[in-house]
């Protein structure tokens, strides 16, 4: 790295009556890879046993007396309270740092800002045996160290996310631990770690274990002296204080109860306690011994103890629960799989496990820790069995999740007719969608659904947001509203734009339809200034921002059920030649230079028939285009309608469209060439695909690039009649090509299945995370330098050499006054 980019680190060593060590561990931070000057060393005495000492020996540390044990806790809080680095390390005073053990750990936060903290390897002092390479938690709060003990086997030297890293050894950017208000005090030690990072990940933050970051821990200074009960009541309280800020209302409703008893089965097994022993049955004969003080061992009274002592702290924890609710961004669900195995019950005591597998069961725990993510789906458009665009794609984004979660399909359309699904579809008017976005973990939005609930749209929302931008909808503006006046389709362009524009400076993942439209979403984000630093680091590619999800169709090939074009329409036998349009009749596609080529090609092929599948849009809010109107008069005026061109004056149901695709012989779609076509996805051409239907299209797009690239069919220059003309002639009748063209189509296809074409939204649901610039506590690891009073007089003499080149005194004189202005007005200077 270079070194103008590394920032300082300040080491938080804290020690309560062990000089020997922390005097050896710092020491050793001398052998660290990191300049002297960006290493802030801070040793935190507490009590002020050691504070003369260590002051003597350890020249050019800061050392911060404590009077009082504020514990671990408290005592790295008081050193953060001293440090001036960007990033914090919090390192035992009965450890040994790595070289390379801060270098590794910047290296992360360079690579991935969306990191908050990093998480050391650590092995015990000889480097043999495993202290710390994963972590765990349980539903009932206790955080365990995965693997300590067993040999370090190099089976644990791949990075990982995970939910917490040990505070023995642990790196934390320093806005983002203040912005946290770091470690909670009033866990004292134990706990407090697994706290933190529990915290972070429920702020959408990445806990990274780097195991080239390195420590070797010693074990033996701060409990060695301690009664083994005082440290069971600790943790014991500690789980209870961090299950019941961390988890969401729904699940602590059922796991405080079950922790809390689980607390007292543990407390009794672990006292070898009689449970029976005040059944009434079993008094003594003598009332006198029945009065008897009954012994509790320490180990079982920690247990009661700390149960004690929890509903104490409940008022000041209520206020942090409160604090930590209302910023989380990820759900119980998202940190499952860091939990790693929820269900352990952690101790090998036969009642105890006996209890833990009794409250699993009755109180269904199971559920809870194994339940799907919530995601909910929202479009504009209609949901019946004829659907468009918008509403079959939102469907099939519903049933390919589905799979995996709890999906909700909404639509704000009046129309709500849905056929049989495996997930809820529901109708919702704008002011009953906001019930539906709290009840998710993610919401996937197109169209201009995101202006229908405020509180979504805040910079301060915590919901992940998917925002499907495969319709660019003010490209399709500029030739939709053609007809209207200059100021209304300014109006409207200028309001569809701010749509638009709201969805990319709120959105946490992006979904387009093709490499061109990533292109120019990207040229959006860039714009918008989404396309920081950060956000760049964090994934040069943009792929985790910005993925590319194409219309898709089905897996299983279309199978017929019924007769629907060929010796049903009138006018169309059994040995015609069948071209489809299917879909609509849209402004920004060209019908009319296709009736001109049926024209033509009528004289040459009178079998030659175009069917147009759908002249009346399914969505009743979408109103008929006088593109249609244009195309049914041309046809009529070319004496074509009835006799070689055909209209389906309603819409094909969704489920049936098969029918009259199987019926025909090649598909077709011709529009003008402006900027819509460069960027557009015609959807209609999947259908295409998936009947193997050879294609006849216009250049310009996307999918005629394919068509070229893959040999799917012919392509054609815009409004040329007699190319379309000769382009139809060559599908319908030349059978060896059309033969060709079918097998390759039968190939590229499977590429578009829908669950292909849906993979990058799939793979963001199983693991959402915000974006990485809309993390809150984001700051710079490394900032520019404060220039010096003489850096500043230099400055100033340059400015005024410019200035003077460039327009004499008199731009001088101009520059002195803003200058002079913005000061008057409160601004920085100098």
């Amino acid at each position: 790295m270079d070194r103008a980019s590394l920032p300082v680190v300040s080491v938080v060593v804290v020690n309560y009556r062990g000089a020997e060590d922390t005097i050896t561990c710092v020491r050793g931070l001398a052998e660290v890879d990191h300049p002297a000057e960006l290493l802030e060393v801070i040793v935190v005495d507490n009590e002020a046993h050691d504070t003369a000492r260590l002051k003597a020996e350890l020249p050019g540390v800061k050392v911060v007396t404590s009077e009082q044990n504020l514990g671990f806790a408290g005592g790295c809080n008081l050193g953060v309270d001293h440090a001036t680095g960007g990033v914090l390390a919090f390192l035992n005073n009965d450890a040994r740092a790595d070289r390379n053990w801060i270098k590794a750990a910047i290296r992360v936060f360079h690579a991935e800002p969306a990191v908050g903290a990093v998480a050391s390897k650590v092995l015990d002092w000889d480097g043999e045996k495993i202290d710390f390479v994963d972590g765990g938690l349980t539903w009932f709060g206790m955080g365990y160290k995965r693997h300590a003990g067993q040999d370090d086997d190099g089976s644990h030297d791949g990075p990982k996310d995970v939910l917490f890293g040990t505070g023995s050894a642990l790196f934390v950017r320093t806005e983002l631990y203040k912005q946290l208000g770091g470690f909670d005090e009033r866990f004292f030690m134990f706990y407090e770690d697994v706290d933190l990072g529990w915290r972070l990940n429920l702020r959408g933050w990445r806990v990274r274990y780097e195991p080239a970051s390195l420590t070797y821990h010693r074990h033996h200074a701060s409990m060695s002296s301690i009664d083994h009960s005082r440290e069971l009541y600790l943790l014991e309280r500690n789980a209870l204080m961090s299950l019941y800020k961390n988890f969401s209302d729904e699940t602590l409703a059922k796991v405080l109860p079950a922790a809390l008893a689980l607390c007292v089965r543990r407390a009794t097994a672990r006292g070898e306690i009689d449970p029976t022993q005040l059944e009434i049955t079993r008094r003594p004969a003598d009332p006198a011994d029945d009065q008897a003080p009954v012994g509790v061992p320490r180990q079982a009274l920690a247990g009661f103890l700390a149960i004690d002592q929890f509903v104490e702290a409940m008022p000041s924890l209520q206020k942090s629960r409160k604090i930590e609710q209302a910023a989380r961004r990820m759900s119980d669900t998202d940190l499952v799989p860091l939990m790693r195995k929820a269900l352990e019950p952690a101790y090998p005591l036969p009642r105890y496990l006996a209890a833990h597998d009794v409250l699993v069961d009755v109180l269904g725990l199971d559920d809870v820790f194994g339940k799907p993510r919530k995601i909910l789906v929202i479009t504009g458009d209609a949901i019946s069995d004829r659907m468009a665009g918008p509403a079959i794609r939102a469907w099939h984004m519903a049933d390919v999740l589905s799979g995996e979660h709890q999906v909700r399909l909404v639509t704000t359309n009046p129309l709500c007719a849905p056929p049989d699904a495996p997930f809820g579809v529901e109708r919702a008017r704008p002011k009953e969608l906001p019930p539906h976005v709290a009840w998710a973990d993610v919401v996937v939005l197109q169209g201009h659904a995101l202006e229908m609930v405020a509180e979504l749209k805040k910079a301060s929302s915590t919901k992940i947001v998917v925002c499907d931008m495969y319709d660019p909808m003010h490209l399709e503006l500029l030739e939709q509203g053609k007809d209207d006046t200059d100021d209304k389709r300014a109006l409207d362009l200028e309001t569809v734009t701010r749509v638009l524009n709201t969805q990319l400076e709120r959105g946490d993942f992006f979904l387009c339809a093709s490499e061109r439209q990533r292109h120019f979403w990207l040229g959006h984000l860039a714009a918008l200034g989404r396309l920081t630093p950060t956000l760049y680091d964090n994934d040069p590619t943009t792929q985790s921002l910005l993925g590319i999800v194409p219309f898709g169709l089905s897996g299983k090939p279309p199978q017929r059920t019924g007769p629907a074009i060929k010796d049903v329409v009138p006018g169309v036998s059994d040995a015609d030649k069948v071209v489809i349009w299917a879909g609509g009749v849209y402004s920004w596609f060209d019908p009319l230079s296709l009736i001109e080529a049926m024209d033509h090609l009528r004289r040459r092929q009178p079998s030659a028939k175009l069917y147009f599948l759908g002249m009346k849009h399914p969505n009743p809010e979408v109103p008929d285009m006088d593109i249609a109107g244009q195309t049914r008069a041309l046809s009529a005026q070319l004496g074509l309608t009835g006799e070689t061109v055909f209209f389906n004056d309603g819409w094909v149901p969704y489920n049936e469209r098969q029918n009259w695709l199987l019926d025909a012989n090649c598909g077709v779609t011709t529009h003008y060439e402006h900027v819509e076509t460069t960027f557009a996805f015609r959807t209609r051409v999947l259908d295409y695909l998936w009947a193997g239907l050879p294609i006849v299209t216009t250049s310009g797009d996307s999918f005629a690039d394919l068509v070229l690239r893959e040999g799917l069919g012919v392509v054609v220059p815009p409004e040329d009649p007699e190319a379309l003309a000769d382009a139809l002639e060559k599908v319908l009748y030349d059978e060896e090509f059309a033969a060709a063209c079918r097998e390759r189509i039968a190939v590229v296809r499977e590429r578009f299945t829908w669950e292909t074409a849906l993979a990058p939204l799939a793979e963001f649901c199983r693991n959402p995370r915000p974006a990485a610039d809309r993390l809150p506590g984001s700051a710079p690891l490394v900032r520019t330098p404060g220039l010096s009073r003489s850096d500043k007089v230099k400055r100033d003499l340059q400015l005024v050499r410019e200035y003077l080149d460039a327009g004499g005194p008199t731009e001088l004189a101009k520059r002195a006054t803003g200058r002079l202005r913005k000061i008057a007005r409160g601004g920085k200077h100098g």
